[in-house]
């Protein structure tokens, strides 16, 4: 379709001059060329399709950028993106050097607050409006958050606090969706999803008013009993209970209704709570009726929607993780697999059909969800937390404190470690090794390819408490794992090349590019399989045999394996030329895997570059 009017939107003093009729084109076209960009680069769609009328009236009533508005989580921003001047930007969407697919500061003014990981924009907002209060600015600050995003205690903390801050401007929406990445659980949600938002309701309330309407008498008498039963069957009681002024639930999709509701809010002050009621892929009917399928696709053509590829594809790292979860439950009772609403992405879909009474989705509680493994090991169980690394970051504390501290028999089954490629340094899982392998008790393995993530899977899960296994997003080599649940040597490496002068001690799944620098240079090569326990006597071994070692790892240089081996050096009180390649000390913004590995110079080519320059120049 035509996007006459959209072209004319540069930003959104462009919006608030619009009047109703032309805001429902504006919905129109946006959410025509959200659809048409994100099938051309891939990205979040099912979100984005759902908050566009929400977007347009945000832009509309409120003065952007001098009021803030946040997005959470930000991957339903993309129309908020369009409409600041980033439309012809859309082409570039996740591409290295072109837009995030998040709110980044350091990309647009009218991104006020940077937001990847969920549940924070409550408290940046209720921060902002009270840096606002005491410079006396007039501003208003708009938090919007999903309902998955709602089950963060961060939020309620956050919302606890704003509750008796006085003087505030501040407004809360819940983009109410009744659809996170994975189903959305807990008794938040179900308390969200009663009859106020539900199509029962709505159709109740319209036969109401139409037998009504020639009654004004008992009309209004019914308006005034709804107005004292809503708190009986809606979230209204929580949320007033915290010291907010509640209001909804609104038709997220109704700009007659969102309009004069965002107006009228405004102009109160002190903490506000507006409950919206959006539908993912909303427009876009294959997105509506499959809205996980359509959350985060890649290249598709609207007009066909996603095909399956007749093509037999290797198998990727989390279908490695999630055979032999369910091959290990099988086999032993004990096992409980648990994710902080990361079904589909962590590879538990499975495992849920086959074993519902030992799965849980405890929701974006990363936090949560460590220590309630730990209660579970404390019992006797041993389970299995499958998180991303860069979301076991939010569980930090509870790691250390909860698990290793008590040295409980909990494994952690790390997606998406190092660089994770178009979702950005916000996903990316850099820090784990560092972060881990300080922690008294813990074990850290670093398995080189598919049939090696097994193989430490099993070993870790064996092992008598803390334990932890990190493999990448996608696929590996295209080794093809067995099916036995086999362990190895805790704390033991593997020579996998004889060469000449340098040993290359790999740490993960970058051992195929060092073989192959190592075949153009005849160098020595080493599986090391573990950051923790490390292999001592080997590195001593390979130490006495060359003239120098060189760690790769993909993970960060500072603190990370390399940094170990040093360690075990210098115990020893050898003085060694070393080399460490891995992730330098700054933040690594989105692009494509591969392309972002050669950048950093962990290719085969950049690894036997530097060997080169280093060793052989």
């Amino acid at each position: 379709m035509p996007f006459n009017l959209l072209d004319t939107i540069h930003s959104p003093a462009d919006v608030r001059v619009l009047d109703r009729r032309e805001l429902k084109q504006l919905a129109q076209e946006l959410r025509a060329y959200v659809l048409d960009s994100v099938s051309r680069t891939g990205g979040h769609l099912s979100s984005n399709l759902g908050t566009v009328e929400l977007t347009i009236a945000l832009h509309h009533v409120f003065n952007l950028p001098h009021d803030r508005l946040i997005w959470d989580v930000g991957h339903q921003s993309y129309p908020h993106k369009i409409m600041t001047g980033r439309k012809d930007g859309m082409a570039t969407l996740r591409q290295h050097g072109g837009l995030s697919g998040f709110p980044k500061r350091s990309e647009s003014e009218y991104d006020s607050f940077g937001t990847a990981h969920s549940s924070t924009s409550i408290s940046a907002a209720l921060g902002m409006a009270v840096a606002s209060r005491n410079a006396g600015i007039a501003r208003e600050h708009i938090a919007v958050i999903g309902d998955g995003s709602m089950s963060a205690g961060m939020a309620f903390e956050a919302m606890n606090n704003a509750g008796v801050t006085p003087d505030i401007h501040l407004l809360v929406i819940l983009n109410d969706n009744d659809m996170s990445i994975s189903p959305p659980v807990g008794a938040l949600n179900r308390y969200l999803a009663r009859l106020m938002s539900g199509q029962f309701y709505a159709a109740a309330k319209s036969v109401g008013r139409a037998v009504l309407q020639h009654m004004p008498p008992v009309l209004e008498f019914a308006r005034r009993f709804e107005e004292h039963a809503k708190g009986m069957v809606t979230p209204a009681t929580l949320f007033e209970e915290m010291g907010f002024n509640y209001v909804g639930p609104v038709d997220g999709h109704d700009l007659e209704s969102l309009i004069p509701t965002l107006q009228n809010m405004r102009a109160l002050k002190g903490p506000q709570f507006l409950h919206v009621v959006t539908k993912k892929g909303q427009g876009y009917k294959l997105a509506e009726a499959d809205p996980v399928l359509y959350h985060g696709p890649g290249k598709f053509d609207p007009a066909v929607g996603i095909q399956k590829s007749s093509a037999p594809a290797k198998i990727t790292y989390t279908q490695v993780f999630s055979q032999w979860l369910c091959d290990t439950a099988a086999q032993d009772t004990r096992l409980f697999g648990i994710t902080p609403a990361m079904r589909e992405g962590s590879g538990l879909v499975e495992f849920e059909k086959r074993f519902p009474d030992r799965y849980f989705d405890v929701g974006i509680a990363e936090q949560h969800a460590v220590t309630f493994a730990a209660g579970i090991a404390c019992e006797g169980q041993k389970p299995v937390v499958a998180i991303y690394s860069t979301f076991l970051q939010r569980g930090y504390d509870q790691l250390i404190h909860d698990v290793a501290l008590q040295d409980l028999d909990v494994t952690f089954a790390l997606d998406r470690a190092g660089l994770v490629g178009a979702d950005g340094a916000t996903h990316a899982g850099n820090y784990d090794i560092a972060f881990l392998r300080c922690i008294p008790n813990m074990v850290v393995a670093t398995p080189s390819d598919e049939a090696e993530t097994r193989l430490l899977l099993s070993t870790c899960y064996q092992y008598p408490g803390p334990a932890s296994v990190r493999y990448p997003r996608g696929s590996g080599t295209g080794v093809v794992p067995t099916t036995s649940l086999e362990t190895v040597p805790v704390g033991r490496g593997v020579v996998k090349r004889q060469g000449k002068k340098i040993a290359i001690l790999v740490f993960g799944t970058l051992l195929a590019a060092a073989l192959k620098a190592a075949d153009s240079l005849d160098l020595s090569v080493v599986d090391m399989r573990f950051v923790k326990p490390i292999d001592r006597d080997l590195i001593l071994d390979l130490t006495a045999r060359h003239e120098g070692l060189v760690t790769v790892e993909e993970g960060a240089l500072m603190g990370g394996a390399g940094s170990a081996v040093s360690e075990v050096l210098a115990a020893a009180c050898i003085v060694c030329p070393i080399l460490h390649l891995g992730l330098p000390d700054r933040f690594i913004d989105h692009g494509d895997q591969m392309g972002l590995l050669v950048e950093v110079g962990l290719s085969a080519e950049g690894i036997e570059s530097a060997i080169t320059e280093r060793f052989f120049a």
